[in-house]
């Protein structure tokens, strides 16, 4: 269950729309790659389970973020896409890629030779 925060506060609506874990990284795919069938997520995130990208991709679809498109109806079969208001998202996940960049990679240790 995804918790829900405050309406009034622009901060709080966007973590409702994309503050699970993983969401993120859903989006990230998206942006990257286009298009991408469920399977493809699914390999591309390890570790994640399919009942938690179902759900995370049935709430981005709930909020306008991501639209499935089917293109075979026997057996049912779909891609994901970002519509624009998702595409809209991809500053905020450079920033975010900036970010990690800056402070969460650990920092290269380089070794000099004696001599």
């Amino acid at each position: 269950m995804q918790k829900q925060y405050d309406d009034d506060c622009p901060v709080a609506c966007t973590l409702s729309a994309i503050g699970s874990t993983w969401t993120c990284l859903v989006l990230r795919d998206l942006l990257v790659h286009g298009a991408r069938r469920f399977q493809d997520l699914q390999d591309s995130l390890s570790g994640i389970a399919p009942t938690t990208l179902s759900e995370r991709l049935r709430t981005l679809e709930q909020h306008g973020i991501v639209e499935r498109r089917f293109y075979s109806m026997s057996p049912p079969r779909a891609d994901y896409v970002l519509t624009d208001k998702g595409r809209d998202l991809g500053p905020i996940l450079v920033a975010m890629q900036a970010w990690g960049q800056k402070y969460a990679s650990p920092p290269m240790v380089v070794e000099r030779s004696a001599g």
